[in-house]
């Protein structure tokens, strides 16, 4: 393989990543929840306008407040650089996984699969029992990622059921 092919170039920032916990409010973290919700806001995008009474009501259901934080993680070159990002939050009485992006950039790389894995590892070891999470058909790249962490398909929960209600939902018992 041509030393600059992109696979090469994949596999030498496979390689330079690192998984790290950081306060929610790190720059780096914030910039990379604004690049996904850039994304998001594209792939969902509806020719039909939306009331601002819905658009307030989704906002609120994706919100993580501070007391429902256990984690925030990024995937970070050795030069600092963010390439991903992970939320794990307690939503209730389960665990969450929210908010995973990977950098354009650095997809395909193996940093969403090192994301995902640190959010289990993360919870198992806080004692957790089931790790749930949401995500949309428009989102096909993310689906086949949790399934092939054994992730398997159950009904939408709160707080998407009225904001959301044709999410794809998922959980993992642990």
């Amino acid at each position: 393989m041509p030393e600059n092919s992109p696979l090469s170039d994949a596999a030498a920032l496979a390689r330079r990543v690192e998984i790290v916990a950081v306060p929610h409010d790190d720059p780096r973290a914030a910039l990379l929840r604004d690049a996904l919700d850039e994304e998001l806001n594209v792939r969902y995008l509806s020719a039909e306008p939306e009331s601002p009474a819905v658009s307030a009501a989704r906002a609120d259901a994706l919100r993580v407040h501070s007391d429902q934080l256990v984690a925030t993680l990024l995937a970070v070159t050795d030069d600092g650089h963010a390439v991903g990002h992970v939320i794990l939050r307690r939503l209730g009485a389960e665990w969450e996984l929210k908010r995973l992006i990977v950098a354009v950039e650095a997809r395909g790389t193996g940093a969403g699969r090192r994301l995902v894995q640190a959010v289990i590892d993360s919870a198992r070891a806080d004692g957790a029992t089931r790790i749930i999470l949401q995500t949309g058909p428009a989102q096909p790249e993310s689906v086949a990622l949790y399934r092939s962490f054994g992730f398997t398909p159950i009904a939408v929960y709160e707080p998407y059921v009225a904001t959301m209600p044709d999410s794809l939902c998922f959980a993992l018992a642990l």
